[in-house]
């Protein structure tokens, strides 16, 4: 990001640092913590229990959320897609995904808000939209947190769930990734509980390893498609350079350092990791990690071959799963409607741009 600095990227300690450079105490900081999170304050000159020519030195350096809302996607499943743009004029996604609770048709009283880490990807999975049009930048801490505030501002619900799913690798900006969820968790920023923050990764094994040495109980992921080197090398171009075996002996790591149990992503894609012998060998993996699966039958990508199987082929693989013991589920389909794989509305605009 270029010219003033967001609030909403910085701890409440590096607030305090930057407030005392200003020649005003400290504890300035937690009122206007208090004014961007509780509050949700939209201006500084809306603090109105900080001086005046504090307000006017706040507004000449920093800005509050460096997003701006584009548009905004609707589905007939009450998902909800929206594009950001940024400071640099690149665009992003995130995706708030209502679950109700209770009786078909009650109103959703839990948000989980897909969030977007970086733009584009360069991990290439086959799959995916998000590295369509390459790798461009990794999202600083306040891109990735103003994606909360704003979905929150636009809808009036509050976020319950946050998971780094969206666009790009999460684990590639590590150093962003952490400072936002030290703000997503703080007590004085966002506030959503640790255990409420999943982060999904393709596999970057040395990273996984870092995460597993910090101390917030958050959530892993792992997008696994395919329980063989041979099946999954065809989806996903990283497990070159950390195999299957590498990535699992660094999982059975991870949960030594955790509470939280694994759970493994299996995009089911039509006669590419849909057999049998594939659901099996995931089967022994996955009780030997004691980890959660969660399958997704594949959300069709502009531009891209693949095909999602048939509702027999999905429910015979999540049998295998569970007739062998391991905690598994089957997504509902989820803004198939309105292109919710991630990265296919920010291509839609940047086409529109460019034909322009």
């Amino acid at each position: 990001m270029t010219g003033r600095t967001a609030i909403t990227g910085l701890t409440k300690e590096e607030l305090e640092s930057k407030i005392l450079e200003l020649g005003q105490p400290k504890y300035r900081a937690g009122q206007v913590l208090d004014w961007v999170y509780s509050k949700r304050a939209k201006r500084f000159s809306e603090m109105s229990n900080l001086p005046e020519d504090f307000r006017t030195n706040l507004d000449t350096q920093y800005i509050i959320n460096p997003l701006t809302p584009v548009k905004d996607d609707r589905s007939t499943d009450t998902t909800r897609k929206y594009l950001y743009q940024l400071n640099d004029g690149r665009y992003i996604e995130t995706v708030i995904i209502p679950a109700s609770i209770g009786q078909q048709g009650k109103r959703s009283d839990r948000n989980t808000l897909c969030v977007s880490s970086q733009v584009g990807c360069a991990y290439g999975c086959k799959f995916c939209a998000s590295g369509l049009d390459g790798f461009t930048r990794n999202l600083e801490a306040a891109e990735i947190t103003g994606q909360i505030l704003a979905v929150e501002e636009e809808t009036m619900k509050k976020i319950n769930n946050v998971v780094f799913m969206g666009m790009g690798e999460p684990l590639a900006n590590i150093r962003n990734l952490m400072q936002a969820i030290k703000i997503i968790n703080a007590e004085w920023g966002i506030g959503i509980g640790a255990r409420h923050i999943t982060v999904s990764t393709s596999g970057l094994v040395p990273q996984i390893k870092k995460i597993a040495e910090q101390p917030l109980q958050i959530r892993l992921a792992v997008s696994l498609h395919g329980a063989t080197d041979e099946v999954r090398e065809k989806i996903m171009p990283i497990n070159k350079k950390y195999p299957i075996r590498d990535l699992f002996d660094v999982l059975d790591y991870y949960r030594t350092k955790k509470s939280q149990k694994i759970t493994f992503e299996y995009i089911l894609i039509k006669d590419i990791n849909d057999s049998l012998e594939q659901a099996e060998q995931l089967s022994k993996e996955a009780r030997s990690l004691n980890a959660k699966v969660n399958l997704i039958p594949y959300n069709k990508v502009d531009g891209l071959k693949w095909e999602r199987p048939n509702e027999r082929t999905q429910k015979d693989f999540l049998n295998v799963l569970t007739s062998s013991g391991v905690q598994s589920t089957l997504r509902k389909e989820k803004g198939h409607d309105i292109e919710a794989a991630c990265g296919q509305l920010r291509l839609r605009k940047e086409k529109q741009e460019v034909s322009t």
